[in-house]
């Protein structure tokens, strides 16, 4: 038995046969051409990018339609790489110059720009090469007239082990056949992850030796919650995480009874649990586990798979009939958060060498007005059918709220002019998520109504720490000491303001961390619709005193790892499983 250790990416236990995945090997030959062939070749080479982008449209409409919007953003970075004239352009010019095959020439030109980012420090970019080989792989077989052997092809229940899975890869695999996933490469923000959490399955990634040391028809254990992986797994081993296995299913389906029940304390303090969505027909799912409204309603996909803005009134019918299906319960509308790791083909975003802390979200919106109060008035107009709440992202300070609240005004007056309604008393929020605004949050909490605190981004910003970074992914910790104490000051800072502070970043829906922000005064938790039973399950299982002395024992530990371990300990004695 061999045991492995890698980065947590999505939870719970599989056990099955290895399939160890590699990508095909292109072979490009040097082939030279006349000068009769060059324009042939030049028509080849843009019938090849037709058809790439082709191709990664009906996987992108794939991925929406079977998971969600969101996982399909992916493949934009894809199509931004395809569409880029720059190289399209060096492609043509070269051609012509050496008088070599349209394929030849593509891989030598993407080659050398393969070289340049690997080169760049900006980790963000750096990780772009996956986007840049990806789609170079596409096109090249197209080039050669080889198709692709996708993962749809497996036959039998196994798990997944390869150096990494691209967005087209993991798009493509016959899904109910995939058990789990392991990869060489990758973080907690990995596509891979990111698809792993989407379809449920078990993941961990940035395990470097993986392909190495793992062989196709080895017996796996895959434990997504802890990272460990066994390869070849004794009697004893196996034994036990079946029965982990089962409980963790029991746990589960017991859990899921809770989804009538409110998020009550022993002692009778009511929580708040809210559900994160992307797409209007993830409503029936977060009914099915007990939602009490929507904390974050991503909007982001209205700009996808389309080649013009969205129109207000495109905007107005969708979030109608998602005020009107929620209704009396609140939805929280995020304005357009775009940049950093989103982004939009036909929007020029330009790339940045540090885009997470770029021209992205509120910063994108107030240098766009126009666009920016297109959606508002479609929110403010969609507020007169149901009970919708307005939060801005990437808030860094009280310039930008006011700059985002006098665009609002002048929606709201545009509206009465037009006599058309919306609710004259609608609630504005702003995101906590830089640290910035954590620090300057007595200031925001006297104009606005609520805070939403972002953790995704607060916890990269307050470590600096990039979070799609294997390298540095032990860093990335929700319990350090630091970022609690901006949890802390943020709550307390809202409360004394008399306004609710509520929460949606991954942190929200992460168990462990539940009696913690509970006995910090939390308000609202929002969070993927399938963790809320679980969550509700950890906070009927408390009094408010017992969570209070938690958090405060917890601001005392001067180690994330110690947090945790306490934390765990605590969940142990109450005998909450989890």
């Amino acid at each position: 038995m061999i045991n492995l250790k890698g980065i947590p990416a999505s939870g719970g236990i599989a056990i099955g046969p290895a399939y160890l995945w590699t990508k095909e090997e292109l072979i490009v030959p040097k082939q030279v051409i006349s000068d009769d062939q060059i324009a042939t070749q030049i028509q080849i080479f843009e019938e090849a990018l037709i058809k790439t982008r082709r191709e990664i449209l009906d996987l992108q409409k794939k991925i929406a339609d079977e998971m969600g919007q969101d996982e399909a953003e992916i493949f934009d970075a894809h199509l931004l790489v395809l569409e880029d004239r720059t190289i399209i352009e060096e492609v043509i010019s070269q051609l012509k110059k050496d008088k070599l095959s349209a394929a030849y020439v593509f891989q030598d030109v993407l080659r050398k720009y393969v070289q340049v980012f690997l080169r760049i420090e900006d980790e963000y970019l750096k990780e772009r090469v996956s986007d840049i080989n990806d789609v170079g792989r596409r096109v090249l077989r197209n080039l050669l007239g080889k198709t692709a052997k996708p993962l749809e092809e497996l036959q039998e229940k196994v798990i997944l082990v390869s150096h990494d899975l691209s967005p087209s890869d993991t798009a493509m695999m016959h899904r109910k056949n995939v058990l789990a996933f392991v990869t060489n490469v990758g973080g907690k923000t990995s596509h891979t992850a990111i698809m792993a959490k989407s379809m449920e399955i078990p993941a961990v990634v940035g395990l470097e030796v993986a392909t190495l040391k793992i062989k196709t028809g080895d017996t796996l254990i895959i434990d997504g919650s802890t990272g460990l992986v066994f390869i070849d797994p004794d009697s004893q081993t196996l034994e036990s995480y079946q029965r982990q296995k089962t409980a963790f299913k029991d746990t589960t389906q017991r859990f899921i009874g809770l989804k009538d029940k409110p998020a009550l304390t022993l002692d009778g303090t009511r929580v708040h649990i809210a559900a994160n969505i992307e797409l209007p027909d993830e409503i029936p799912s977060l009914k099915e586990h007990g939602a009490d409204g929507i904390g974050l309603y991503r909007t982001e996909f209205f700009y996808m798979n389309r080649v013009d803005l969205p129109t207000e009134e495109e905007h107005y019918e969708a979030y109608k009939f998602v005020a009107e299906a929620m209704n009396p319960h609140s939805v929280t509308i995020r304005t357009l958060d775009l940049g950093g790791d989103k982004f939009i083909s036909h929007l020029e975003i330009p790339r940045e060498m540090s885009p997470f802390l770029g021209w992205r979200a509120i910063r994108f919106c107030l240098a766009r007005p126009d666009m920016f109060k297109s959606q508002l008035r479609a929110i403010l107009r969609a507020s007169a059918h149901g009970k919708l709440k307005l939060m801005y992202p990437m808030i860094s300070g009280i310039e930008e709220l006011r700059q985002a609240n006098v665009l609002l005004e002048e929606c709201k007056n545009e509206l009465r002019q037009r006599k058309s309604p919306f609710d004259e008393s609608i609630e504005v929020g702003a995101m906590i998520e830089v640290p910035s605004a954590a620090m300057t949050a007595d200031i925001l909490a006297r104009e606005v109504d609520f805070f939403s605190i972002g953790t995704n981004d607060l916890i990269q910003y307050s470590i600096a720490v990039d979070r799609s970074n294997e390298k540095v992914a032990y860093l990335y910790e929700p319990a350090h000491p630091g970022v609690l104490r901006f949890i802390k000051h943020i709550i307390d800072i809202g409360h004394a303001a008399g306004i609710r502070v509520g929460m949606c970043g991954e942190m929200a829906g992460d168990s462990l961390f539940s009696l913690v922000l509970l006995g910090l005064g939390l308000d609202e938790f929002s969070m993927p619709s399938v963790m809320i039973p679980e969550i509700k399950h950890v906070i009927r299982s408390v009094t408010m005193a017992q969570a209070s002395q938690i958090a405060t024992q917890a601001l005392s530990l001067p180690t994330a790892k110690e947090v945790e371990s306490f934390i765990q300990s605590k969940l142990d004695e109450l005998e909450i499983v989890r």
